[in-house]
């Protein structure tokens, strides 16, 4: 093994410890936000920010009309339809350039992503703020925000997949960084808009969080396998 083969490993195990360490971290937040939440601990904070965000007649929030359209503008980047729609579009891409291992590791980050959020939403059955008026129809339950985890889960999936294959880390940060934005600005436009708590929002970023970390290194151990195409790699190239 070569000294640059060498530093490579040392760098991938680094990587792969840290993001396990995000992970974890994640989890442990999304753990301790349920327990809280279940406990009715948050409840007080979560009315005061709601009602910090609207008029005092509880009816409009906060702000010239224009932000409220903005914020109903941005919280369709965590709907159902605009993720699928993103998700089919990756998903075509990388089948059109070969990388079906990859378009697999898409696919299941996404979909078990959306099956547990499902699951999540069941088990704790939160009922959605009557505080304050609705500005977006919601038929689900609240607890954790299903934009708010989609969101998470499929920029920072996707962001990540497009990082990886940049060579200039400024560009690598721009990509990440966006994916970030997107994510926290659709978690922010549910509680402006009155259909989440805001600990809805925070636990559906730390489990999202901790799923798109948890299924980027189970990606990079596949990699290592042969099981997915790195980046760049052509198709057929992968190790059997």
């Amino acid at each position: 093994m070569t000294l640059s083969s060498l530093r490579t490993l040392v760098r991938t195990e680094i990587v792969g410890l840290a993001s396990l360490a995000a992970a974890a971290a994640c989890l442990l937040a999304f753990i301790q936000i349920a327990d809280e939440v279940t406990e009715g601990e948050t409840h007080a904070i979560d009315e005061t920010i709601l009602l910090s965000l609207r008029e005092t007649d509880r009816q409009d929030p906060i702000g010239p009309r224009w932000v409220e359209i903005m914020f109903t503008d941005l919280t369709s980047l965590g709907s159902t339809t605009i993720l699928t729609i993103v998700t089919l579009a990756v998903l075509g891409y990388l089948l059109i350039t070969g990388k079906k291992g990859a378009a697999l590791m898409v696919l299941f980050a996404v979909g078990g992503g959306t099956l547990l959020n499902n699951l999540l939403k069941l088990f704790f059955d939160r009922p959605r703020p009557d505080l304050v008026a609705h500005i977006v129809d919601v038929h689900t339950a609240s607890f954790p925000s299903g934009h708010a985890m989609l969101s998470a889960i499929t920029y920072l999936t996707l962001g990540a997949l497009l990082a990886r294959v940049q060579e200039k880390r400024r560009v690598k940060i721009y990509i990440l960084t966006l994916a970030v934005t997107i994510t926290i600005m659709v978690g922010v436009s549910r509680v402006y808009l009155g259909v989440h708590w805001p600990t809805d929002v925070l636990a559906g970023w730390c489990a999202g969080a901790s799923w798109a970390i948890l299924c980027w290194i189970a990606a990079l151990y596949l990699q290592r396998r042969g099981k997915v195409e790195e980046p760049g790699e052509e198709p057929g190239a992968a190790k059997a």
